[in-house]
């Protein structure tokens, strides 16, 4: 195992790492007191006010796309080459929870979207179709 260091003892803290990451440092933590210790040296210091620039970077989510730019990545009309091969970093390498998360809840509601729109035409066939054989029917 590699050595933590505080930036990724800060990304465990702000659930900002991939499962099986944040899984490999609870496993450290509980073989290795120090690192406790150091967590709780970060928690006091948050608790202070005193932040460091990447912290502030990382929990303001700067390098993160924004959700339109993550829907036109699901798309694929993004404008650049250069924004798909960021935005698939940021998701497959970074691993990104939070734009993982707001990615599937774009591909949830774009599914739903869809259904709700088949329904519709369902609807409207089956509505047309009875209308115009309703002049059809003998009355008796």
């Amino acid at each position: 195992m590699r050595a933590l260091t505080n930036a990724d003892l800060e990304a465990y803290l702000n659930e900002e790492l991939a499962v099986e990451e944040a899984s490999s440092i609870e496993e450290q933590i509980r073989e290795q007191p120090e690192l406790k210790e150091r967590l709780l040296e970060i928690l006091g210091r948050r608790d202070a006010g005193v932040h460091s620039l990447g912290e502030i970077w990382r929990r303001h989510r700067v390098t993160c796309p924004t959700r339109p730019q993550l829907q036109q990545y699901l798309l694929g009309v993004l404008p650049s080459e250069e924004e798909i091969k960021y935005i698939t970093f940021h998701l497959e390498e970074i691993g990104c929870r939070i734009c993982s998360a707001n990615l599937a809840d774009l591909v949830k509601a774009s599914e739903e979207s869809e259904q709700a729109a088949d329904q519709q035409q369902q609807t409207t066939r089956r509505r047309k179709y009875f209308k115009s054989s309703v002049g059809g029917l003998r009355r008796d």
